[in-house]
């Protein structure tokens, strides 16, 4: 497949209480993939068994995952300091990822969360994005973004929750719909 390149990356953030945030970035990845573009996903606080993460895995050398994060919730009130640890490692990963012009797309899925649960710092995260070169398309995703994030970013979307079958069926999460 011919790789195409971008001639312009903007940042974008994928933010609100909707179910969506997540499935809108892997959808741009799989655009991207089909277009030869290389992307990069990194998932703050999620280390479980995602669909997601199997299916990302099919279509290497276009898609590359890492997950960083425990594979249990995070207490907002009290994330713990492995927590906190890899959420910095993450960011870490993040910067030179973004810095090294390897990839074309960097998708920070649920990196929003973790500046709302405390485990990032907010101005180290806007150092990020300050960083970020012409060519690369950033995605942000997670609840809460702060205006300093919104005010940075070319495109926001929110997801608003209207009716959800968490609460009016008392349906968990599903294999292959949110797992």
């Amino acid at each position: 497949m011919k790789k195409e390149k971008l001639t312009r990356g903007l940042i974008q953030v994928y933010t609100g209480n909707g179910k969506g945030k997540t499935t809108a970035a892997f959808g741009l990845a799989l655009r991207a993939a089909g277009r030869g573009l290389r992307v990069f996903i990194l998932q703050f606080m999620k280390g479980g068994d995602y669909g997601e993460v199997k299916a990302v895995k099919l279509l290497k050398p276009y898609i590359t995952i890492k997950k960083t994060g425990l594979c249990t919730f995070v207490n907002k009130n009290n994330p713990t300091r492995k927590d906190i640890k890899l959420a910095g490692e993450g960011l870490k990963t993040a910067l030179k990822t973004i810095e090294d012009g390897k990839y074309d797309v960097v998708i920070l899925d649920e990196i929003i969360c973790a500046v709302d649960f405390k485990l990032l710092d907010l101005k180290k995260v806007l150092n990020l994005l300050e960083k970020k070169p012409p060519f690369v398309e950033l995605i942000l995703t997670g609840r809460n973004a702060p205006k300093e994030i919104m005010d940075m970013a070319d495109l926001v979307t929110e997801m608003k929750e209207i009716k959800h079958y968490y609460r009016n069926l008392k349906i968990g999460a599903r294999k292959g719909i949110e797992l």
